[in-house]
């Protein structure tokens, strides 16, 4: 986990929307903010929690807070 420090996780949209996220959105105002279909908000969310290897978005959340990923400012 170490060279995670040096590198993102995250894509620039997965950071987009988990941050939404974070903000307390739901996947379709983050789909109408974003300019997406709900489909893809939902692929990316799905993406970051295998990338993550953890089981849901409240634990992907924490995971990336964790990480240093995301703050809650």
């Amino acid at each position: 986990m170490e060279e995670l420090n040096n590198r993102s996780v995250l894509t620039g949209r997965e950071r987009e929307i988990f941050t939404l996220l974070i903000a307390d959105h739901t996947t379709k105002e983050i789909a109408a903010k974003l300019g997406i279909s709900e489909k893809t908000v939902r692929n990316h969310i799905s993406n970051t929690i295998q990338k993550l290897g953890v089981s849901g978005r409240a634990q992907a959340m924490i995971e990336l807070l964790r990480l240093g990923e995301l703050s809650l400012d």
